[in-house]
């Protein structure tokens, strides 16, 4: 015979979708943890062979029908208290299709999400340059006690 649960499971979709759900956001967290490992792990051992190979003075080698070589990465960013006078300088010395004024999402976001709040819609000024949807969604948590 079966329990009381199993009969209120199989009756409504509702709780099937949801033991998926959870089911898949509890596999997706898995996963981007297992990947960030992973990832680490690669950058570790990037930086160990690559000065190995410096201290071997070894450009490039083959092995298992891969070739690794020895190259550069360049990591840059701007330093946020010189950022206008960045944007000033690349402007006057000719680079001024490089400079962008940015909104990030994120903020964006907060910008409409709090308009809506006060005022059920944009701005005319906004709306005329901002499109969003609202869409139904499902979060979970722990279930209180």
């Amino acid at each position: 015979m079966e329990t009381a649960q199993a009969l209120e499971v199989q009756v409504n979709p509702i709780f099937q979708l949801a033991d998926k759900f959870r089911a898949l956001k509890e596999r997706k967290d898995e996963l981007e943890d297992a990947l960030k490992a992973v990832n680490a792990e690669i950058e570790q051992i990037d930086e160990q062979l690559a000065q190995e190979m410096i201290n071997e003075e070894n450009q490039n080698f083959s092995r298992r029908g891969k070739t690794f070589y020895l190259t550069e990465k360049l990591y840059v960013h701007s330093i946020a208290e010189k950022r206008d006078e960045l944007h000033k300088g690349l402007k006057e010395n000719g680079f001024a299709d490089m400079v962008r004024e940015t909104v990030f999402p994120s903020t964006l976001k907060g910008f409409v999400k709090e308009q809506l709040e006060e005022n059920d819609e944009l701005p005319e000024w906004a709306a005329e340059c901002i499109s969003y949807v609202k869409r139904p969604s499902v979060r979970m948590r722990k279930a209180a006690r």
